[in-house]
This record gives C-alpha cells, sequence and structure tokens, in this order.
C-alpha cells in the first residue's frame, strides 16, 4: 500500500441562497487576493525608500496583515468562513514564490511574471477549504461545507464515501468552483492505495499523438479524435454574433453569456472524456507504454495549428498517462524529444531526409515499404523499448542518452539517411 494523492469532484445542486453564499465565498477569496497584492506592492514601494521595511511574502505574514486590518477594508468580514480569506492570501503567496523562484532561477518552465489582480467575471470564481466542517455524508448525496452548511450533490458520492468509511482515505482538502454557471467541489484525498509491480502484460504499445487522430497505436488500432471544439465553432460563431449586438448590462447579454459558458464547457467535458478513457484502456490493457515527448508550448505558437493542438489535449494525455501507468501497474517509457520517429522506416531502420508535414504516407527509398505516416511512427516508437535498460518499472530515456554532450557521458553521432540507428546506452529521463 502506498499513499497517494488523488482528487474526486463532484457537480452540485445548490438552492438559489446556497448559490449566493457560494459565490459570496468566491468573492470574498478574490477580495483577499486582490487586498493582499496590493499591499505588498505598497511595501515593495515603501522598501525603495526605506531599506528597513518590511514586506509580507509568506501566507503566515499575509494573514496577519489581514487579521490586522480586516476590521477597516471589510467591514463584513464575518458574513464568510475565513478559509474563504486565507484562500485568496494563499493564493497570493503561492504566485509571489513561483514569481520569485523564477527570477531567480530555481523553478523550470517558461518564466513566470508578477501576479495580477484578479477581475470579476473574468478570474475563476473558487475557494479551498482545509479546516472545519468538511464532511461527506452518510446518505452519499450530500456534503457539508464550513459556514455554507449542508450541500446536495447532483451525482452519488459512494467512490469517495466507500474509502472514507473503510478507513483508506483522509480529506486534506475541499475546492468549490464554479465553470459555466455549474458549481463543483473538488476533494483533495490522501488514498492508501495498492500499487502493483505489474500488471501481468508483456505487450508493448506504441502511441503516436496527433491532431488528425487523438491516438495511432503501433497495434494499428486509430482512436479518434473527438475535436470537440471545433464541432461547436458554428454554434460559438453566432452566439459570439448575439452577444456583440446585445445591449450592455442586459439581461439578454447575461443569457448569451451563460450559453457561451455552457458551450465551452460541454466542448472542455468531452475532451476529458475522450483523454480519460484512452488513457485507461492503455494503462492497463499494455505492460509497456511508449509515448513521446512534444514540446506542446512551443507547437501551439504556430497560429496555423494553436486552435487544433489545443483542441486535442496531448499535454493532458502524457499527464495522465504518467500517474495510471503507476496505479495500475504498467510502465510509461518517454522517447526522446528529437528521435525521428515518423522520419524511420519501421521495417528497415533507414530514415528519410525529410518529410514534409503534408505527407500522410511513408514510403522507404531503400526497401520499398509503404505505410501510413502515422503508424509508422507509432511502431517506432513500440521498437524503442530494445533501448532501454530493463531494470524493474523505472521510466528510462528511450534514445538512451542525453542530447546535450558532455552532461550524460553518453554522446550520439549523427546520423545520416539510409543508416542504421546506433545502439547507445541509457540514461534517465528528465520528464
Amino acid at each position: 500500500m502506498a499513499a497517494v494523492t488523488q482528487a474526486y469532484r463532484f457537480a452540485l445542486d445548490p438552492t438559489p441562497s446556497q448559490r449566493r453564499s457560494l459565490a459570496s465565498h468566491a468573492g470574498a477569496a478574490r477580495f483577499a487576493h486582490n487586498w493582499g497584492l496590493h499591499l505588498v506592492q505598497e511595501r515593495l514601494a515603501q522598501r525603495r525608500v526605506d531599506s528597513t521595511t518590511q514586506v509580507p511574502w509568506t501566507l503566515p505574514e499575509l494573514r496577519r496583515e489581514w487579521n490586522q486590518a480586516k476590521r477597516q477594508v471589510a467591514p463584513w468580514w464575518a458574513e464568510n468562513s475565513k478559509e474563504a480569506y486565507s484562500s485568496g492570501l494563499d493564493g497570493v503567496a503561492r504566485a509571489l514564490k513561483n514569481w520569485s523562484d523564477s527570477r531567480n532561477g530555481r523553478r523550470k518552465g517558461r518564466p513566470v511574471g508578477f501576479p495580477r489582480f484578479k477581475k470579476k467575471g473574468r478570474a475563476r470564481d473558487a475557494c479551498r477549504f482545509t479546516t472545519g466542517a468538511i464532511k461527506v455524508l452518510a446518505d452519499r448525496k450530500h456534503i457539508q461545507r464550513p459556514r455554507i452548511g449542508v450541500l446536495k450533490a447532483h451525482e452519488s458520492t459512494r467512490k469517495l464515501a466507500r474509502r472514507l468509511e473503510q478507513g483508506t482515505a483522509r480529506i486534506l482538502a475541499a475546492t468549490i468552483s464554479r465553470q459555466a454557471y455549474t458549481w463543483y467541489v473538488s476533494f483533495t484525498v490522501e488514498v492508501q492505495r495498492y500499487v502493483p509491480v505489474g500488471n501481468g502484460k508483456r505487450t508493448v504499445v506504441g502511441v503516436d499523438v496527433g491532431i488528425r487522430h487523438l491516438a495511432v497505436l503501433s497495434t494499428g488500432l486509430v482512436i479518434a479524435n473527438p475535436r470537440s471544439l471545433e464541432h461547436q465553432l458554428h454554434k460559438l460563431r453566432r452566439l459570439n454574433r448575439q452577444f456583440a449586438r446585445c445591449e450592455p448590462a442586459s439581461k439578454r447579454r447575461n443569457q448569451t453569456r451563460q450559453e457561451l459558458a455552457r458551450v465551452y464547457a460541454r466542448a472542455a467535458n468531452l475532451r476529458r472524456d475522450a483523454i480519460h478513457k484512452l488513457t485507461t484502456a492503455l494503462a492497463t490493457g499494455h505492460g509497456t507504454v511508449v509515448v513521446e515527448h512534444l514540446n506542446v508550448a512551443g507547437m501551439v505558437r504556430n497560429r496555423r495549428l494553436a486552435r487544433a493542438l489545443s483542441d486535442s489535449g496531448l499535454a493532458e494525455l502524457r499527464r495522465q498517462l504518467t500517474y495510471k501507468t503507476t496505479w495500475y501497474g504498467s510502465r510509461l517509457v518517454v522517447a526522446d524529444r528529437f528521435y525521428p520517429s515518423s522520419k524511420t522506416c519501421s521495417a528497415c531502420g533507414w530514415v528519410k531526409g525529410k518529410l514534409n508535414l503534408g505527407e500522410r504516407t511513408f514510403v522507404c527509398t531503400t526497401c520499398g515499404h509503404v505505410i501510413d505516416r502515422d503508424l509508422n511512427a507509432a511502431r517506432n516508437l513500440a521498437k524503442l523499448i530494445d533501448h532501454v535498460a530493463r531494470s524493474g518499472r523505472e521510466t528510462r530515456n528511450a534514445r538512451g542518452v542525453d542530447v546535450r554532450p558532455g552532461l550524460a557521458g553518453l554522446i550520439t553521432s549523427k546520423r545520416e539517411a539510409g543508416t542504421e540507428s546506433p545502439r547507445v546506452g541509457p540514461a534517465p529521463i528528465g520528464a
């Protein structure tokens, strides 16, 4: 048994008064966030004049400042739970830490900007509870929140309730959020989960993801891309034109805004459902899953492909495979970002010098092998398992080297078209 952090998300059916209370808590968190950020900006400006000025940077410091000033800046503070204000201040503290770490080189990835203020109607309505009466009631139909009271769940909470009753789960926090005028509660739970050493499957599957198809497997199976956002574009265009014609602050404008939010939410739900079904099937149906390490953040900068790439959710697919392969006892192998899976012939290993994006069929000039481009890439990914050191279930770099010379001690030689890939030693991947 291993302790893993897992989330359980349920839709809510609040009464009108409870909806107002949920919105009030989300607004209180937003107010505290903006107040804390304004305080930090003021103190930073004062410190430029007086170097002895103390700037509240962590959650305890921000909370101490809030408790001293809340009666003056927010006389209505007692109407909401203290967790609402703590949630907003926690967001400021996390954002400041991320910005500071990014400036000092302690955070990987793209540079993080300085925190910004949240605006009602644009920022996500959410509030996080970490203490107080956070319960899933025994009837599996209601949950309890501090100050808000008992809320009816739109769906059964039995999956979480059973674990709580058996003592194999412990609620760490609960976050309420609004998406398309529907309220949700997400429980962050520490679950005692049995993590198997293996799932008994010896099959290896290569997965080539893309836009045309959500995934093409080395077995020949093609998973269709739901294209959830693309199928809603005609409706979105109509609603956006209708929204632009409405008078500002009118009832019809608000109704159109709600319809737009529901269309976007449906597209997101359909995309999430397809990815969950695919990743679960891969993690449970195969012993080893091989995928590519795609630079999705760089790919979406192409304005011609950005919308289609975002609609596919390629990064989310790999993220889900990362933890699901651990849960179900399979192994995930991530190929190097520069591995030419599409340019390599899956029959003889010949590497094509150039392959345009419009060429959907791979033709090998050495052995005459003709195959679909995506299926060829998936089969090449499946073959990469031969280059991975079979040391337990540890995820390794499928290409076997660090592509930056001098860091890993193993350097690949340049490959010319028509030559086979050299066999190289393994090195851990930095996913």
